[in-house]
């Protein structure tokens, strides 16, 4: 035979390809067995070898399908596979590429799962109008977990290190087994009952899905909804999800996660209150600052630089009247005077001593009376007075101003009359505490008249 009769590796390959990609037993074929040999590369692809007591063949599975993976494929593990069987052309070998893999014995869990997920959903217990919101600031928060597994440390050290002032109080609960789901109601119901703490962390580390099935029950789901205090979910790792996260009212991707969401960071509160004392100081400065001018602007005003031009004519008059009543006094004391200093010349003229008796009686009396008038007199004058005095008082600006009147100026001369006023003045308004500068819109006249 000559050599042009022999095939090339390459061609026989492509042939063998040929038949595989013919065959339509070789699509969609569904296969159990155990994983070895499992390595997962940094690019997201898987590569393993599927095997049972009678046979291997090499698998791979691409990272567009191993994404969709609810699980880590891990040494040993029984699983379902459901793929298609063609040749890998550079080393002439067949393999299954994969496109969908389940554990062994969760068929009928992920049904279940599938099941209950449908039934709450349609009951509403997933709506976003029943979940409660997180407490930003909480004082207690509860944690519902094992004592013993990681997911206990990473959360308290997680709560220490970013909110210390918050008190831990951890309800001891079975998370894993057939009395898990029983052990966390209880722990959720002791919480709502005892109602010490502002929120609450329900969750475990990761595992299987028959490890984080407890999360997965019915009773579970409806204690979570039914709780009055806000809880968070914190199952497994980030990849994992239960019926619990769908009814919380927020999830968590890990413990560690749900500690960082169920408090603030310390040291972000105290930036921020650093932030708001440094506004508010800038606005005390700057409000102290408006004040300073407006008490300086007062000082500087009118009325309160030079106040005794405002009652300098009041004084004026108080001091006349004061001469003029002096005056008046005095005039009459000298008329009685005179009048006394005649009786007496009268009585001189005539003395008999009778008629001097009489005349000495008389005397008597009209002193008397005299003096007695003359201090009514002087009471009288004193009352006119001290009433001009409080009238005086009462008509001074200052006192005027202090029962709310106020004293009107244009260029520095008082005003008395509405009809010296043009519209478009511009007026000093002076009150008892300051001063006001308005502009004339509108003049109405006692006649009736009217300037707009």
């Amino acid at each position: 035979m000559s050599s042009a009769s022999y095939l090339t590796v390459k061609a026989l390959t492509k042939y063998i390809k040929r038949k595989f990609d013919a065959d339509p037993h070789l699509r969609e074929v569904y296969v159990k067995g155990e994983l070895s040999n499992v390595k997962i590369h940094q690019s997201g692809h898987i590569y393993f070898t599927l095997k049972d007591d009678g046979a291997r063949i090499a698998s791979t599975m691409f990272k567009a399908s191993a994404s969709q993976l609810a699980f880590e494929p891990k040494e040993g593990m029984q699983v379902f596979i459901r793929g298609d069987v063609n040749v890998y052309e550079g080393y002439g070998t067949y393999q299954l590429y994969v496109q969908e893999m389940q554990p062994d014995g969760i068929g009928s869990l992920f049904v279940a799962f599938n099941q209950l997920k449908e039934q709450l959903q349609q009951e509403g217990l997933f709506k976003a109008e029943w979940k409660q919101p997180i407490p930003k600031l909480p004082e207690t928060i509860g944690v519902i977990t094992s004592t013993t597994g990681a997911a206990v440390r990473d959360i308290c050290t997680t709560l220490k290190r970013r909110y210390p002032l918050a008190t831990i109080f951890i309800y001891p609960t079975l998370v894993q087994g057939g009395q898990a789901a029983p052990s966390i109601v209880r722990s959720i119901e002791q919480a709502n009952e005892e109602a010490r703490c502002d929120v609450l962390i329900v969750g475990r580390g990761g595992g299987s899905i028959e490890d984080l099935w407890a999360f997965n029950e019915e009773s579970v789901a409806r204690a979570i909804f039914s709780s009055h205090i806000p809880i968070i979910s914190a199952v497994g790792h980030e990849t994992d999800t239960t019926i619990a996260d769908y009814v919380a009212d927020l999830r968590a991707p890990t413990p560690t996660a749900a500690a960082e969401m169920a408090v603030p960071a310390q040291q972000e509160l105290l930036q921020r209150l650093f932030t708001q004392q440094s506004q508010i100081q800038q606005m005390v400065r700057a409000q102290l600052l408006t004040e300073r001018q407006r008490l300086q602007k007062l000082q500087a005003s009118y009325p309160l630089a030079m106040p005794e031009r405002l009652y300098r004519p009041f004084t004026e008059r108080l001091i006349q009247l004061e001469v003029g009543l002096q005056r008046a006094l005095q005039v009459d004391v000298m008329k009685k005077a005179a009048q006394l200093q005649k009786l007496r010349s009268t009585v001189e003229q005539y003395s008999p001593k009778k008629v001097l008796h009489f005349h000495q009686r008389e005397l008597a009396t009209r002193v008397q009376q005299l003096t007695q008038a003359t201090a009514q007199t002087i009471r009288h004058q004193q009352q006119q007075f001290e009433a001009t005095v409080r009238t005086l008082e009462a008509l001074n600006p200052l006192a005027i101003l202090t029962r709310g009147f106020t004293v009107t100026y244009q260029n520095e001369h008082m005003l008395k009359s509405a009809s010296t006023i043009q519209l478009q003045d511009e007026l000093t308004i002076a009150f008892h505490d300051g001063e006001i500068t308005a502009e004339v819109t509108k003049i109405v006249l006692k006649d009736g008249g009217e300037d707009q």
